[in-house]
């Protein structure tokens, strides 16, 4: 079975390195003068399906598909098996940390048989990074991948991320155990989050997995600060970008350029 970080690795080559996000934030529904039901959900969903179709991997924002409940879900279920039939690999941002069988769960959710499951998901190890086990395993055995978080731009994370623990930062316990993690496994189908509004970051060079590097645009982000970004290769880099693409909807030759824009941005990534 091929792993994800091969099938990133293509999709890469083909695509470009960027993550476009999908986040039907109810602002952006009205800027789309779309209705806040789950038919303006799957309208607002099936034009970014349209406009991202040719590049190399797409994240739906979960929580957003939630606020709908069952219909959400149904809506999200659609928009990850669209995006998947047209090659696109899909990153399910859910964030799910938790312990034992609720874990096993949530992996089975995600990246097992069911109809959720995307190419990869992001998940918070602050329960102890063991606690991601079932998840890792199922990755591994499904030839998907996890995102983990290890360093994240809101200003509550640093009182935790940046605390001291064994004379290194929680954070960077955190890149080390996926870097321990990717050693013995399946090569670079476990990566982490960092965000790309921080002043300091951990230290990537050991990693050996992607790095989703969220907050690109409207955040505060600029792609051309991200080169070498914690001692990571720029071959390890994924900038996400979500709103400031959004933005140039509903039309989906206009949020496809925008797209392609960030993309070009980026394109000094595909080095090194």
């Amino acid at each position: 079975m091929t792993g994800f970080g091969v099938k990133l690795a293509e999709a890469r080559s083909r695509r470009g390195p960027l993550c476009l996000g999908i986040d039907p934030h109810p602002e952006l529904l009205r800027s789309w003068d779309l209705p806040l039901t789950a038919d303006g959900l799957a309208a607002f969903c099936d034009t970014c399906v349209q406009a991202f179709a040719q590049f190399a991997m797409v994240k739906p924002q979960v929580a957003f598909f939630e606020a709908y409940g069952a219909a959400g879900y149904q809506v999200l279920e659609h928009t990850i098996g669209a995006l998947r039939a047209v090659g696109v690999l899909v990153l399910a941002d859910a964030k799910r940390g938790d312990i034992g069988s609720t874990m096993a769960a949530y992996a089975d959710a995600w990246l097992g048989e069911s109809p959720l499951a995307a190419d990869a998901v992001t998940a918070s190890p602050y329960l102890g990074f063991g606690s991601l086990q079932p998840l890792l395993d199922t990755a591994a055995s499904q030839g998907r991948g996890v995102f983990v978080l290890a360093a994240t731009s809101n200003p509550e994370g640093a009182g935790v991320q940046r605390a001291m623990s064994g004379g290194r930062t929680v954070a960077q316990a955190v890149v080390d155990d996926v870097a321990a993690w990717n050693r013995t496994r399946q090569p670079a189908s476990v990566g982490v989050v960092v965000g790309a509004t921080l002043a300091e970051v951990p230290d990537l060079s050991d990693l050996d997995g992607p790095v989703l590097l969220p907050g690109i645009g409207a955040q505060g982000g600029r792609p051309d600060a991200l080169s070498r970004l914690g001692g990571a290769s720029c071959s390890q880099l994924w900038p996400a970008v979500s709103r400031d693409v959004l933005r140039a909807g509903p039309d989906v030759g206009a949020l496809r350029a925008a797209g392609e824009q960030m993309r070009d941005a980026v394109a000094y990534l595909t080095a090194g």
